[in-house]
């Protein structure tokens, strides 16, 4: 039983290599193969297609018949979800082909390959990048198309990943301020915050960083030596002050004023200790004056 498979499959393969596209794909005549890669590509055959292109392009290059073809072969790979080709592919055929009536939707099949290619938020955003750049290259030259709304859709998409992104960076540095080495965290978490806010101005994430700039300044300054205390209170103090002017009616104004009195309460104490210490300075060089004089 075990042979009769086996001499099965062989004459399966076999005569599967004696199939019509084998044959086409073998053939010299390059019409025969434009012809049967048009076909295979209007029948969803898109690999048999990019096969068949393949071997046809390089032949037709020039004539009259390689711009629909070229079109073709980009969008195979697309079907075929090789979106960076496709990208590629698309993008040539714009550059070569940029009077064509299939121009316009090149273009944008250029910029929807790179946006169907890029990664969720929390991976790396370059070729969502290139996407977006994409985009505004598309929605620059054709501002009257059929799918300029579709594509700022893409773009708002892209945006918000890219907000996110931030945002996520931005809490990690928060849960780190925790760890061995504060200082360093604290430092980056108000840059972080400070850099998101005036990115994204109307993100639904700032009242939220803005309560966390004002708690974590006020860590910042508590663990700061003698002589940065008074700068990093007084930055604490400030940041109080920005949030109740942005968000007058905030839920979490309680919240903010208990991290503004803690801050007021402990640059007090710092400024008594800074007078004592100058009191003290001004007594011991007093007394070393007089010592001189004797």
């Amino acid at each position: 039983m075990q042979y009769k498979s086996i001499l099965f499959l062989f004459f399966f393969a076999l005569l599967a290599s004696c199939g019509p596209f084998n044959k086409l794909e073998k053939s010299t005549n390059w019409e025969e193969l434009y012809n049967g890669a048009n076909r295979y590509y209007q029948e969803g055959e898109y690999n048999k297609a990019i096969i068949l292109y393949e071997k046809v392009l390089p032949v037709i290059k020039g004539s009259e018949k390689a711009e629909m073809a070229e079109y073709n072969y980009a969008n195979c790979h697309f079907k075929t979800k090789r979106y960076i080709e496709a990208a590629g592919y698309f993008n040539n055929f714009f550059r070569t082909y940029n009077r064509s009536p299939l121009a316009e939707e090149a273009l944008f099949m250029h910029a929807y390959s790179l946006y169907l290619d890029s990664p969720d938020y929390n991976l790396d955003q370059q070729s969502s990048r290139e996407a977006v750049a994409a985009i505004q290259q598309f929605v620059t030259r054709f501002p009257g198309s059929a799918s300029y709304e579709r594509a700022m859709e893409m773009l708002s998409d892209l945006e918000d990943r890219f907000e996110q992104k931030s945002f996520s960076e931005a809490m990690m540095y928060y849960r780190l301020k925790d760890g061995l080495y504060p200082g360093d965290f604290y430092r980056a978490c108000i840059i972080n915050f400070q850099n998101f806010i005036k990115d994204y101005p109307e993100s639904k994430h700032n009242e939220e960083l803005a309560v966390k700039l004002v708690e974590v300044a006020y860590g910042y300054a508590e663990n700061s030596a003698f002589l940065k205390k008074e700068e990093r209170l007084n930055d604490a103090i400030r940041f109080a002050g920005d949030f109740y002017r942005r968000y007058p009616n905030s839920g979490f104004t309680s919240e903010v004023k208990k991290f503004e009195s803690e801050a007021r309460k402990e640059y007090d104490d710092h400024m008594k200790l800074k007078a004592e210490y100058n009191e003290r300075q001004g007594l011991q060089n007093s007394g070393q004056v007089t010592s001189n004089e004797n």
